[in-house]
């Protein structure tokens, strides 16, 4: 497995705690030090503060001075590209040189097991047609009454891996995907299940309201009949917060506390998981599938999930 291990892309900006506690978490994983890593690093918005341009080059530094794994490569861009242009390019980049690729954000918090889960993964369904991609974050159907690993027709950007047959179909062009929606009468599919309105996030990208590379790839990925893999409990948190700990938003479901028994899972919607990924989207679930009174803040989480407003990155 060594000898094959994926490459890991991380897509940073101005957020060096952020950064380090990813970081951390990622080298916590044995299989860290024979990996490789892209660091993506984007640049200034015209006119930035100087106090941005401090942040920037403290992620710099950090990154620099890390030592952990197989290789690191740098990429530093001198202007500002934005969170979905970086992406696009860095995972089509990486994944066109390996064939296959891990992709991170500097706001996550991992398990020391995610790169074995990913690597696993990757070579367990590389050759299968009907997976898109292997995801890390489940934030709505942890526990026992739930499969070990489940399938679901919602794709993940909070910790994710695909191979280059897959990515080689993302469609940058909104007006075509969302035709194709209509054309298919694939909405209800899309909008998972009619618990969130995707539809009208990808009104707001072909509007220009919203700058999103998920959910154009959520639009592929349905419009081919992908499914997306997760893990049960969790392989990694969403950190939101300005210090990266203690925000109300953060979402951070449990994660995976012993080694995972890896194995071949059943190819198709559990019925039960479908439930309880309704009740996470509609904001009406907790971690563990069950309905709560109180809904969760964590409604706008799972808008940037898709959004990724143009001034986050």
């Amino acid at each position: 497995m060594q000898n094959d291990l994926a490459p890991i892309v991380l897509f940073t900006y101005n957020r060096p705690i952020h950064t380090q506690n990813l970081l951390d978490s990622l080298a916590s994983n044995p299989e860290s030090q024979n990996s490789s890593l892209y660091v993506y690093i984007d640049g200034p918005k015209f006119e930035a503060e100087q106090d941005t341009l401090n942040k920037i080059n403290n992620v710099a530094t950090i990154i620099e001075k890390e030592n952990r794994f197989k290789e690191i490569i740098i990429i530093k861009q001198s202007a500002n590209k934005g969170l979905a242009a970086s992406i696009i390019e860095g995972v089509t980049y990486v994944v066109n040189k390996h064939n296959k690729v891990i992709v991170l954000e500097d706001d996550l918090i991992l398990s020391k097991f995610f790169l074995a889960y990913m690597n696993d993964s990757l070579t367990r369904y590389e050759n299968n047609d009907s997976i898109a991609q292997i995801g890390a974050c489940n934030f709505f159907a942890c526990g026992e009454k739930y499969p070990n690993f489940f399938f679901l027709a919602m794709s993940e950007c909070w910790g994710w891996a695909t191979w280059k047959n897959k990515w080689s179909h993302f469609n940058p062009n909104a007006i075509d995907l969302l035709e194709q929606l209509k054309e298919k009468k694939l909405e209800v599919r899309f909008n998972a299940y009619g618990s969130y309105n995707m539809i009208g996030m990808l009104e707001d990208q072909i509007s220009g309201k919203v700058n999103s590379w998920a959910i154009r790839w959520q639009a592929v990925c349905v419009l081919n009949n992908w499914l997306t893999l997760y893990p049960n409990p969790s392989l990694s948190q969403h950190i939101d917060s300005n210090e990266a700990t203690h925000a109300k938003l953060n979402i951070a479901p449990p994660l995976f506390e012993v080694s995972p028994n890896f194995e071949d899972t059943n190819i198709v919607e559990d019925n039960n998981v479908v439930e309880a990924m309704k009740k996470g989207y509609s904001n009406s679930g907790d971690y563990y599938g069950n309905p709560v009174k109180k809904k969760l803040k964590l409604l706008k989480k799972i808008k940037l999930f898709f959004k990724k407003k143009k001034e986050r990155f």
